[in-house]
């Protein structure tokens, strides 16, 4: 331990104590000791510090009516800029907020792998691919907290949905838990070096992230060498015993008292060894030791922020289409500016991430402001799916007059938010309905796409000039304005690949599962690992982005043709820009492995290398791969593991763009046992894993599956969600009443999705840890006795007996908030 000193001193109840929260944001304090009460606070991409004085009477709940911060982009945004060096100066500024606001912790990154586009929370994640993801997030680590203010990791792990978060049970083979699923979070561990670590909600093969000591334990601790504070995501502690002994330090937010209560018991009665709770402690008391740098004076410039903020978005804007040169936009056009979006921008996602900006652009004034001369119509309603007759024709007879229409459209608040998944990748009709009508109107129309996920575009082929923005924060109009004008020369390339159809996608067949289970069997073919092995054509592919320049690549060596998996090798290669404009290119290197036992990918992406360069400029690029980037997860030997046999490095401009390519042998220096699935799991060979057999998944799973849904003969218990009550006669009536509740005060959209997620699908055991005592442990007996078919008068008795206490705890709850 390294804080023995302190721990010696401190009573068995207060040690209890710093195992939880003690309200919805703060940890304990003892100021015996020495140790003050420290404050973490909602990220990634911003902070989201509740003002409790707010006095807006419009604020709609407790997500909203926080302290004015920047809204930085979204992950999913940042991510395509492939800049690492800008996501830290990013990290950095995310810092100085924090210590303006006295906040020890962000809560970010969110480094959760993309493994459907239908995931509610994609926007919060930088991608399908986890060599990138923990390139990204080690740097965002690394920024925040070389101002001395503390990072969270998370979710840990495999959740990589939002339907049933709390309950779902993620089985996921393991080599593609270590391939894919856990690769972010070694490297931002092992490099990063979080403060903290926030475990999932889910289960994963069985058991909770919360006490999964394999995972918190075995893996995050011993393998990885992490030492620091593993706090549950918000609500997801199930038995905080079980979670200490498995390698958890912090419960958040408080029980109210309840489960410091357990963990004392549990060291009386001998089911919980002191020595044990001494160490998780002692990270508690390390963590708020190294916050003293929150609790000094600390400003920050809210203009250079905001125009980071704008630097960044525009640097992550991806050129997806750009026919005959429609772009740049030409100041002596009249550009035409079409769409709600253009006005109003979405430009953040929804749910804990949300941020009350300090600014807001708007593309319509930022591109006036830079002397277009812009006309503007609405074309729909942001709050309205169905297409507006009225408004279309509008937009039709604004672009009949113009040079060029400009149409903003985009995925709405509705589509997609944190709490629940998108049932499909469509855009809302409404918008598509806009660019078919304005595209007959005008041949010179160009499409400014917004959203955090892969979407559906059915009028491709009617358009010029395709830009997106994805979720571009606060100065996010500013962007785009800077991109249409050719103020900036967009260098973005996508981080997730955009398939043609949903169906497509790998996990289509098996997400977001059954009741109880989502089973992986897609195993390591995620994204562009699918696609490519499959041969499947997409809409478009993983690292794909248009410049208003072109670049030339050529000249690759390898400083060696052969070698042991010890050493490493250097790749070199010249990239020239051979256009007239200044740019970025983003040069991706990939590994394949032609020829192997074990199952591979076609290409798996092992480094990558963002040059600028001036017209005509020529600049030799070198990066270096190790073993890691020719290496397998050999569930043998449960270690990484590279097969003797010929490599090929392969050097592009995306997945489906390879325009170098070199040979290297590699030998093994290890022996081995190499799995084979030929003959028990022959889909995985040929990568088309749809309508997968059990005893192919089982095969490379090795274990029977788990039952996929809930006995309805069993009893109610406290880790069941009113969803799965349903099946009851009395939680079928509930159901309904929620229902309706929810539609009368939900107003409609997000707000009411997230609140019928929240109300009918987190464990009954949360209606009393999240609520501080408010809703008591007898009180969740009662209602589960209800459930049961129980004496409905005895239940109604003890609702009645503790009302009392529930309304004198009430406003400390509302207050915590």
């Amino acid at each position: 331990m390294k804080h023995k000193d302190i721990i010696d001193k401190l009573s068995l109840e207060q040690k209890a104590a710093f195992c939880s929260g003690k309200d919805f944001w703060h940890l304990y304090s003892a100021e015996n000791v020495g140790l003050p009460e420290i404050m973490v606070t909602d990220g990634p991409h911003g902070l989201r510090k509740q003002n409790k004085e707010r006095e807006d009477k419009s604020v709609k709940g407790v997500l909203d009516g926080s302290f004015p911060a920047t809204c930085f982009p979204a992950a999913a945004t940042t991510s395509c800029s492939w800049d690492t060096d800008m996501i830290y100066e990013m990290g950095e500024a995310l810092g100085e907020e924090c210590l303006k606001e006295k906040v020890s912790v962000l809560l970010g990154p969110g480094i959760n792998i993309k493994r459907s586009p239908l995931c509610g929370r994609n926007f919060e994640y930088f991608s399908e691919d986890p060599f990138l993801t923990g390139e990204m997030g080690v740097n965002f680590i690394n920024g925040v907290q070389s101002k001395g203010v503390g990072t969270s990791l998370k979710h840990f792990a495999a959740n990589n949905q939002e339907n049933r978060r709390m309950t779902i049970d993620s089985i996921v083979d393991e080599r593609a838990l270590r391939e894919i699923y856990l690769t972010g979070f070694e490297r931002c561990v092992k490099d990063g070096k979080p403060w903290t670590v926030m475990n999932a909600y889910n289960r994963l093969n069985g058991t909770y992230c919360s006490e999964n000591e394999w995972l918190l334990s075995d893996v995050l601790r011993k393998e990885w060498g992490y030492y620091g504070v593993v706090v549950t995501d918000w609500g997801a502690e199930n038995d905080i015993v079980l979670g200490l002994k498995a390698g958890q330090n912090l419960e958040m937010p408080s029980s109210g008292g309840l489960n410091p209560a357990k963990i004392v018991e549990a060291v009386k009665n001998k089911s919980l060894r002191e020595e044990v709770l001494n160490e998780r402690v002692d990270e508690v008391v390390d963590l708020i030791l190294k916050s003293k740098e929150s609790f000094k004076e600390h400003s920050f410039d809210i203009d250079k922020h905001h125009a980071l903020a704008r630097k960044i978005a525009a640097n992550s804007v991806v050129l997806l289409k750009n026919k005959d040169e429609i772009l740049p936009l030409s100041n002596n056009q009249t550009v035409a500016v079409i769409g709600h979006m253009a006005k109003e921008p979405r430009y953040q996602g929804a749910g804990s991430s949300l941020i009350n900006p300090t600014k807001l652009d708007n593309a319509l004034d930022e591109l006036s402001n830079l002397g277009f001369t812009c006309c503007f119509a609405q074309g729909y309603d942001k709050a309205v799916d169905i297409p507006n007759q009225d408004m279309i024709d509008g937009a039709v007879r604004l672009a009949n007059t113009a040079d060029v229409a400009v149409v903003f459209i985009g995925l709405t608040e509705v589509y997609e938010s944190e709490g629940f998944d998108r049932k499909h990748i469509n855009l809302p009709p409404a918008h598509n309905a806009l660019v078919k009508a304005v595209a007959q109107a005008n041949k010179n129309t160009v499409v400014v796409l917004s959203g955090g996920a892969a979407v559906t575009m059915p009028w491709l082929e009617d358009v010029r000039g395709v830009v997106h923005g994805f979720l571009g924060g606060q100065a996010g109009g500013g962007a785009i304005a800077d991109v249409l004008s050719g103020k900036v020369n967009p260098s973005g390339k996508l981080t997730e690949t955009y398939p043609l159809k949903l169906e497509d996608n790998p996990s289509y067949e098996y997400f977001p599962g059954n009741q109880l289970t989502v089973e992986y069997r897609e195993s390591i073919y995620v994204g562009y690992r699918y696609y490519d092995k499959a041969l499947k054509s997409v809409l478009f592919p993983f690292g794909y982005g248009l410049s208003y320049t072109t670049f030339e690549y050529s000249d690759i060596v390898l400083d060696k043709t052969e070698m042991d998996d010890t050493d490493t090798l250097t790749v070199k290669f010249t990239i020239k820009n051979t256009g007239n404009v200044d740019g970025a290119e983003v040069a991706q290197v990939y590994v394949g492995s032609p020829s192997s036992t074990i199952f591979r990918p076609e290409k798996e992406l092992k480094a990558f290398k963002k040059v600028f360069l001036k017209a005509g400029e020529e600049k030799e690029v070198s990066v270096t791969l190790s073993k890691r980037a020719f290496a397998y997860y050999n569930v043998n030997i449960h270690d990484w593991h590279v097969e003797t046999g010929e490599y090929t490095v392969l050097v592009g401009a995306s997945s489906r763009d390879i325009l170098l390519s070199a040979s290297v042998k590699i030998n093994s220096t290890v022996t081995a046992d190499i799995p084979d699935y030929s003959e028990t799991a022959p889909a995985y060979y040929s990568g088309i894993i749809t309508n997968l057999p059990d005893r192919q998944f089982t095969a490379l799973l090795g274990r029977e599956l788990p039952l996929s849904e809930r006995d309805p003969s069993l009893p109610i218990d406290i880790n069941c969600t009113l969803e799965m009550a349903a099946a009851t006669k009395r939680g079928e009536k509930i159901n309904k009443l929620i229902s309706t509740i929810i539609k009368r005060i939900g107003g409609g959209g997000v707000n009411e999705e997230m609140m019928k997620a929240s109300a009918v699908q987190i464990p009954i055991r949360c209606f009393v840890t999240m609520s501080l005592g408010v809703f008591s442990w007898p009180m969740a007996q009662a209602l589960i006795d209800i459930l049961n078919g129980k004496s409905l008068v005895k239940a109604t008795g003890v609702f009645i007996k503790n009302l009392p206490a529930t309304l004198k705890k009430l406003p400390e709850l509302m207050k915590s908030l």
